[in-house]
């Protein structure tokens, strides 16, 4: 993200002027390194500088750039500031902000919006359910799910998976089939047993299942990442950086995780997921936890 910003000021001091797609990667840029001051004076010379009218796409950066640093009533303000009607990108940035700080009720009117504006897409419903299962609102959960099922919408399951040596291994929650799975379980357990004693605490708020704690934490211990990066471990050199891929985004718990695995294991990990890179090395993540 800073680099980004490093290049958009050596353009300007060249003479070339930004145009409406130079900010929308300069807000992504914000966004996702979390400089929410850096993005607020980005967004405001668009218009007083240069005449750049925003559009959709950088309302959608600026409030997934407030939602992503907590700042849900400001985004809820610029939602309503709005020089253009909302498209469902502004909407799904507002919905994961919610999810992440547990804003459900304005999570709801962003979920409400998206099931007019996207009727196929299963993302809102999942995200709603969600936040319903981590509010124990088991009910509410019911309906979301009813209400998809009705529809026909069916949920993209969530895999990782990892090449070596130019196999390609692919992983689901709780995955046994895998011809090493005994190992790879065996070996994931110990390692999660070692970063527990580093200061690793499971995060039960991604556990969706309405299950006892011991039930939780074995469902969190087992995603897919998990899986991947702990045959990682077995299959490559000691040493050699383990790269895992996600169709969807990572979990926040299985993202601490990673963290902690980098540092117990002296482990390179770079993990794609449906976002952006991650690289953990150390205990820290590239992203510096706005994902």
């Amino acid at each position: 993200g800073r680099d980004s910003l490093r290049i958009y000021d050596a353009m300007v001091s060249c003479g070339t002027k930004p145009d409406y797609i130079t900010f929308i990667g300069l807000l992504f840029a914000c966004s996702h390194a979390g400089l929410m001051e850096d993005g607020h004076i980005y967004f405001q010379q668009m218009n007083k500088v240069y005449g750049i009218k925003p559009g959709p796409e950088h309302y959608a950066c600026m409030i997934d750039l407030f939602g992503r640093s907590g700042k849900l009533d400001k985004a809820r303000d610029l939602l309503e500031k709005m020089d253009v009607e909302p498209d469902a990108t502004v909407w799904k940035a507002l919905l994961a902000a919610c999810r992440v700080h547990g804003n459900l009720e304005l999570g709801e009117r962003a979920a409400t919006n998206l099931f007019q504006l996207e009727p196929k897409n299963a993302m809102p419903y999942v995200m709603l359910s969600n936040m319903y299962s981590t509010a124990h609102k088991w009910d509410e959960v019911a309906k979301v799910r009813k209400l998809m099922k009705s529809k026909g919408i069916v949920k993209e399951p969530g895999c990782s998976w990892i090449e070596i040596n130019g196999t390609v291994h692919t992983f689901i929650s709780e995955d046994r089939g895998h011809p090493r799975v005994a190992e790879i379980y065996s070996k994931l357990d110990g390692v999660i047993t070692r970063i527990k004693e580093a200061g690793y605490v499971p995060d039960m708020i991604f556990s969706l299942h309405d299950m006892d704690r011991e039930g939780k934490e074995a469902g969190l211990a087992y995603h897919s990442e998990k899986l991947a990066v702990a045959f990682g471990l077995l299959a490559s050199s000691p040493g050699m950086p383990i790269r895992i891929f996600k169709n969807l985004r990572v979990c926040g718990d299985c993202h601490s995780a990673m963290k902690y695995i980098s540092r117990v294991m002296n482990r390179h990990i770079i993990l794609r997921d449906s976002n952006c890179f991650h690289h953990f090395k150390g205990g820290e993540c590239s992203c510096g936890d706005y994902w």
